[in-house]
């Protein structure tokens, strides 16, 4: 990631040649994507059961030989978050099919209610795909910080305190024993550091992108992690 050359379809190279780093970084970082998604399109019905092994699936579909990453177009509209949405519904409608044979009544009436909230389930997986990379910019910030400074890595600390534990400014300040002032100051330049780390990330995952098209993504990220 800190590689400048680096990409999410460098990535996306190596799993699919079979590393399995590359295949351990994309179950971790993606994982989290799929699941969202597929609890909140099942949430209530009987399909909920097969959650755990339709994610296993999603990965299973990407890894297998001559597989959907192995197809993959990076000029694909939409990139790679388009894409993985793509194998994602795939398998869900796959599954779902597979359960409907198995039990056809209930089934078909959770199928109907499914299909009814799509647009409300492309959402969730968008703000499941911006928590992803909130979170990987965050372990980035986190990375670099350990080859940095102290105060470095009081900064991501400082962030963690603010928007993970939901302390104040002043509350922070009076529990480390320092000024107000200077932790605000300290604050200001930590979100500036975040911001760089998102940056990177929509980068990463977006490399035919001009720096301005990476920053809107990126504002279009925090605003969608508002509205959740």
């Amino acid at each position: 990631m800190r590689d400048d050359t680096t990409t999410c379809w460098t990535l996306i190279q190596g799993a699919v040649a079979g590393n399995p780093a590359d295949r351990g970084r994309f179950a971790r970082r993606y994982g989290a994507v799929a699941r969202a998604y597929l609890a909140a399109r099942w949430r209530g019905t009987a399909f909920l059961t097969e959650l755990d092994d339709a994610v296993q699936e999603v990965f299973l579909e990407c890894f297998r030989e001559g597989g959907l990453l192995d197809r993959l177009d990076p000029g694909r509209p939409g990139g790679f978050r388009a894409f993985l949405y793509g194998v994602i519904r795939n398998v869900a409608l796959r599954v779902e099919r597979r359960h409907a044979r198995q039990r056809e009544v209930r089934a078909l009436s959770d199928l109907h209610d499914v299909a009814s909230q799509e647009e409300s389930l492309s959402r969730i997986l968008d703000r499941a795909w911006a928590r992803a990379l909130v979170r990987h910019a965050a372990d980035e910030l986190s990375a670099r910080a350990t080859e940095a400074t102290v105060d470095a890595r009081k900064r991501v600390e400082l962030l963690r305190l603010r928007f993970f534990e939901g302390l104040s400014i002043q509350e922070i300040a009076a529990s480390w024993g320092v000024e107000a002032a200077h932790l605000h100051h300290e604050y200001a330049r930590a979100r500036r550091e975040f911001h760089e780390a998102l940056l990177a990330v929509v980068a990463f995952h977006h490399p035919e992108s001009t720096p301005g098209e990476v920053e809107r993504e990126a504002l279009s990220l925090l605003q969608l992690l508002q509205e959740s």
